[in-house]
């Protein structure tokens, strides 16, 4: 029987609310505080803005981000955005199957999905490949019911009150 440590399960964190990435890299801080290696890959954004992105270089994480940053309406993809988000599927797919990281995150990817940007049988594949002991953080609005019945966890952040109701904006360090 494999031990629980040994056993890499599927997380997926989901829904209209704030706190989806910022939720998945709690967990890699976990891992990483307990001496597991994590690798984060972030779909549709790019730019070192971003608090995490300084935080985890600082900390030595690796993370790529696979996107230009910029706002996306679902039907108004440029063909920039699909090739970017194939590309980072094929690198997914390379960490996820190289068995090196023990936590792999892949952030926004249930975004790419919801948006028509990656193949849904590609991304079942490369969770599905990973090697063995590779625990799989998914994160993202809308998951799709697979991706929920595939997942060991799934966590739905439900909107209930947000200042951008209000107009306050995004603010450094809190959204970003």
């Amino acid at each position: 029987m494999m031990s629980a440590e040994d056993t890499g399960l599927i997380h997926v964190y989901t829904g209209d609310g704030k706190g989806k990435t910022t939720a998945s890299f709690g967990l890699a801080l976990r891992a990483w505080g307990n001496g597991r290696r994590v690798y984060v890959l972030q779909f549709m954004k790019q730019g070192l803005s971003y608090g995490e992105v300084q935080g985890f270089r600082r900390m030595g994480i690796p993370l790529e981000q696979f996107g230009r940053g910029q706002f996306l309406h679902r039907d108004q993809v440029p063909p920039e955005d699909h090739q970017a988000a194939r590309d980072g599927l094929a690198r997914a797919r390379e960490v996820l199957s190289s068995g090196i990281n023990e936590m792999v995150i892949l952030d926004e990817i249930c975004i790419t999905l919801d948006f028509g940007l990656l193949n849904v049988a590609e991304v079942r594949e490369a969770i599905e490949c990973r090697a063995p002991g590779v625990e799989v953080v998914l994160t993202g609005r809308n998951a799709p019911e697979w991706l929920r019945e595939m997942a060991d966890y799934v966590t739905e952040m439900r909107m209930v009150k947000h200042p951008f109701q209000r107009g306050v904006q995004a603010r450094r360090g809190v959204e970003y």
